[in-house]
């Protein structure tokens, strides 16, 4: 291998030090002291340092300090400069995955609150979330909901007065959320440029190698850096590492269970430990091994520090049979398959120090607030259903692990034991001692970005594109790094060539997708396709597949096909031996799946939404990955029926919606509608279709004593179904065609529908949609549609959110004169039974003569 033409990234320069400073009292912040006063009196050396730069300037800053230095607090320093001198800002707070944004939002609606700051957390729906981006002080956000938002920035005034963005985690910009991340942070760069207004950034993460390039890219002058070195940490760490020689991972597991239980013992004594393990699965094996281990030694019950009166309000909170019995004796774990209840009762026992060791799968070393005098990590590699091999955690991930180690003002310091395969020692040696080097991803993530910018116009053309990637952070590190790049020099000749390439090659692909269109070479516009995919915040590969595979002939169990296979659920994690368990599952399915592969993402997601569907129980594990595939799902299946109607398709675009419905309701469409109500089971509802109570309009309109004698429910129950019954919708109808006597072929034809809402006297608001089975609160949502069943057009639909009235106008262009019958849908998606449909009659007269070529076919408006 020649060397000859490496070229090698640059020196970092180097770390900020550590002043000697006095520690700041609290009572600097003046009236906002009161926030911290219970919990300490001063601030730590590093919250020292940066006071000034954060509280008492506007500039850019960028932390970098190891976890659990207290960053989070330095961010509260700038959102507290912005309510004082902007009472009206508005601050986003950016953090990289779900469940660190829904620790902060329960953190901060504690502490901040206090002060009359509103915190809120975006949900995914723009409708929702638009309303909240409006009345709150405090957004929390992941970065792809914020990029979903913010796409559209030039008609969101909610995204351009944004005054503070605070980026939790920075360093993730070069893990799996990094391109998101990456994207969202350069658009509030720009939009910053673009508007009056200065959006203040203020970026926290671990020691990093090159934050030099990551301060200027976010805007950070030479004294908004602090880059603290990765030992500078308030509760100084020691790493103890060791090598096991054992390459077969579940053996190699087992040779570490015993240094785990010794490291716990020696180590930690009396004080709270935390064990990370690869899986589910073993987090149970660990905790029941450290059991064992402990009652060899004659004493079962070391790691319980209190009685067993003092632990029973917390365990009868719990459920599951093993957790039970380890807890007994001081032993706690936690993995996805919990109960929040469960997980929130084993939390708050490690807490109170009751139980001394918890054991934790990896997966949620970033939701966890469980702090530790040592942390011990079993293994390094977790098994990737999707890539069917073991992988390596993530650098970040075990850093954030470490991070668990450190409890200021309790301990002087913290413990991490690593034990892992042998030949990755030295590896982690130099990995975890020094600090931490970021790349970008985003020349691999490219397309659907490229195709949103398309869409709201940032991008015209090609030279547009290229100045867009000049905003990113990859377009900083191209000519630190070439070579990682595949840039052969980092000449001003290479980097421009190397954009160009870039920008050909993405836009190309787009167009093939039939995304967006390229004119004369150079000039760029949306299509249908691109648009769809950019405001359903879709792939671009998914509406690709959407569009070829969608037939006008499409019935329910090709539509579950088609959304089950969207590049969404890619990530969709199988876990070990799992595909047993699915294959099982599916045998009790309704509907086949063809050649079906139950290691595969995709057919994982056919086999759990039709387990939704049935009702049938997937496991603790799997019911959390339904959730993301609900939450998923309702995108994509809007996304489809917009693809559906583009192509002027009846029966497959009516189908789409009823599995909107179903996905909402946990039912298939030939269920019945009771089935939706609280307490109704299948028997139930059987018994009340014999009696020839069908829908829950007609349990509605019986009698109240037949009611109850048919149903034989408590009188809680019956108040349940009563106050769903009362949010079911009841919408009444109305419609006329605008100048019906003279419509003539060729003319545009406008249909006004009038909607009511029935029994609203009481209500104001419409109420969230009752669905126990979906994962998320829901909106709910309409479709109008005007076709004709008899050939399968369809020509006008419109999505609407009705409130308690509405007026709305449906176009189509009349068709060839004669005599017509269309049908009126209004089509629910989150409820069965509630959807209507009414007989359109038209008479079409002759074109008039001037206009003789105006005869066109069935078109339809989007």
């Amino acid at each position: 291998v020649s060397f000859r033409q490496l070229t090698l990234p640059e020196k970092s320069p180097p770390h900020t030090e550590l002043l000697d400073l006095q520690p700041l009292p609290v009572s600097a912040l003046g009236s906002y002291a009161s926030l911290y006063e219970s919990a300490f009196s001063h601030f730590n050396p590093i919250q020292t340092q940066v006071f000034s730069t954060l509280f008492n300037s506007d500039d850019n800053v960028l932390i970098g300090a190891p976890t659990g230095s207290g960053k989070t607090i330095c961010a509260e320093f700038a959102i507290l400069r912005m309510l004082q001198h902007e009472p009206n800002g508005r601050c986003v707070f950016i953090a990289p995955l779900q469940s660190l944004a829904e620790e902060r939002l329960a953190a901060w609606r504690k502490s901040l609150t206090q002060l009359g700051a509103s915190i809120e957390m975006l949900t995914g729906e723009t409708t929702t979330d638009l309303k909240l981006l409006d009345r709150n002080t405090i957004i929390i956000s992941t970065p792809q909901r914020w990029d979903m938002i913010s796409r559209r920035w030039k008609q969101r005034k909610g995204v351009q007065n944004v005054s503070l963005l605070i980026v939790d985690e920075m360093h993730l910009i070069g893990g799996e959320v990094g391109p998101v991340l990456e994207v969202v942070i350069s658009r509030m760069r720009y939009i910053s440029s673009q508007m009056e207004s200065r959006c203040r950034i203020v970026a926290l993460s671990t020691s990093l190698a090159n934050a030099k390039d990551l301060a200027e890219w976010i805007g950070c002058s030479s004294h908004g850096i602090f880059n603290f070195h990765s030992n500078v940490r308030p509760v100084p760490l020691e790493i103890h590492i060791q090598g096991f020689d054992i390459a077969h991972v579940p053996s190699r597991l087992l040779a570490m269970a015993k240094p785990a239980y010794y490291a716990v013992v020696n180590h930690a004594h009396e004080k709270p430990a935390v064990v990370f393990v690869p899986s589910a699965k073993q987090a149970v094996l660990t905790a029941v091994d450290m059991l064992t281990y402990a009652t060899a030694d004659d004493s079962p019950q070391r790691f319980l520090h209190a009685s067993a009166e003092d632990i029973a309000p917390f365990v009868k909170d719990v459920n599951e049979g093993t957790l039970q019995h380890v807890l007994a004796y001081g032993i706690g774990f936690l993995h996805e398959g919990l109960s929040a209840a469960e997980q929130q009762a084993v939390l708050a026992l490690h807490e109170s120090g009751a139980v001394q060791v918890l054991v934790v799968t990896h997966s949620m070393c970033w939701g966890l607030t469980a702090q530790a005098h040592l942390v011990v990590l079993m293994d390094t590699q977790f098994f990737d259903g999707a890539e069917h091999r073991y992988t390596d955690y993530p650098i970040t991930d075990i850093l954030q692990m470490m991070g668990r180690a450190c409890r200021p003002l309790v301990d002087d310091n913290g413990k991490c034991v690593l034990l892992c395969h042998a030949p990755k020692k030295l590896f982690y040696r130099k990995f975890l001692y020094e600090p931490f080097p970021v790349e970008s991803h985003l020349d691999h993530f490219l397309h659907d970005h490229m195709c949103a910018e398309v869409v709201t116009k940032t991008i015209e053309n090609k030279q547009d594109a290229v100045d867009y990637l000049t905003w990113t952070f990859m377009y900083r590190r191209l000519t630190q790094n070439p070579n990682y790049y595949n840039l052969q020099g980092a000449t001003h000749r290479h980097l421009s060539d190397h954009l160009s390439e870039l920008v050909e090659a993405t836009l190309g692909d787009l167009e093939q997708a039939r995304c967006i269109t390229v004119e004369d070479g150079m000039e760029v516009s949306p299509l249908n396709l691109g648009m769809i995919a950019s405001y359903y915040y879709i792939q671009y590969t998914t509406i690709e597949l959407f569009s070829s595979s969608l037939q006008a002939t499409t019935k329910l169990k090709g539509l579950i096909e088609i959304i089950s296979s969207a590049a969404e659920f890619d990530a969709l994690p199988v876990r070990h031996r799992e595909d047993d368990a699915l294959q099982q599952l599916a045998m009790h399915c309704p509907q086949q799946i063809e050649d079906a592969r139950y290691n595969d993402p995709h057919c994982k997601t056919n086999v759990l939404l039709q387990c939704h569907f049935s009702r049938r129980d997937a496991g603790r594990e799997m019911a959390a990955d339904l959730d993301f595939v609900l939450d998923k799902a309702t995108r994509l299946l809007q996304a489809t029926v917009d693809v559906i109607s583009s192509s002027g398709w009846l029966a497959p675009a009516l189908a789409t919606m009823e599995l909107s419905q179903m996905c909402v309701q946990g039912v298939w469409d030939r269920d019945s509608a009771l089935l939706q109500l609280p307490h109704f089971g299948r028997d139930l509802a059987k018994k009340c279709t014999a009696a020839g109570i069908e829908s829950v309009f007609d349990l509605m309109d019986m009698e109240d004593d037949e009611r109850r004698e048919l149903l034989s429910m408590t009188p809680a129950q019956l108040a349940d179904v009563a106050r769903v019954c009362n949010r079911y919708p009841n919408i009444d109808l109305n419609f006329e065609v605008e100048d019906a006597d003279e419509i003539a072929s060729g003319d545009a034809v406008s249909v006004v529908v009038q909607l009511q809402r029935e029994g609203v006297d009481e209500m104001t608001t419409v109420p969230k949609v009752h669905a126990p089975r979906f994962p998320k609160p829901k909106e709910e949502g309409w479709w109008l549609v005007i076709g004709d069943p008899k050939t399968n057009t369809l020509l006008s639909i419109k999505r609407i959110t009705l409130q308690l009235k509405a007026k709305v106008k449906l176009d189509f262009v009349a068709p060839d004169p004669g005599e017509y019958t269309y049908t009126l849908y209004l089509m629910c998606d989150s409820y069965l039974g509630c959807d209507q449909e009414y007989e359109l009659k038209l008479s079409v007269g002759e074109a008039e003569d001037d206009d003789e070529d105006g005869t066109e076919d069935d078109e339809e408006e989007d």
